[in-house]
């Protein structure tokens, strides 16, 4: 996946279209990830000691990662590939412009 947590992304298509955030959590399994202030869900919030008031709040909710991509330095949605570079091996580079966005981090297998 070639987005992680604390990337900023823009939502492309969906209710939250344009909308931009910062990734909160990514879940690989389920092919989501929760970004801020997208995708807004309204939780019923039962009366308790520590909230004597209950009520209604407002909570993010996972987002499918085909409806949102990475944003560039002028704040515009960017098409990524994966490519070999000399220095710093697998990197995550900008299909518009050549620019090397990150390196790759290989993942550890569980044995």
């Amino acid at each position: 996946m070639s987005i992680k947590k604390g990337d900023t992304v823009v939502v492309t298509s969906g209710a939250d279209k344009g909308k931009q955030g910062k990734v909160l959590a990514v879940y690989p399994s389920k092919d989501k990830v929760l970004v801020e202030g997208v995708q807004l869900k309204t939780h019923h919030i039962k009366k308790s000691q520590q909230n004597p008031n209950g009520g209604l709040v407002k909570k993010e909710a996972p987002i499918f990662r085909c409806k949102i991509s990475l944003v560039n330095a002028e704040g515009r949605a960017m098409k990524v590939s994966r490519t070999n570079h000399q220095k710093d091996g697998k990197v995550l580079v900008n299909r518009k412009t050549g620019e090397v966005i990150r390196p790759i981090k290989k993942s550890v297998e569980a044995k």
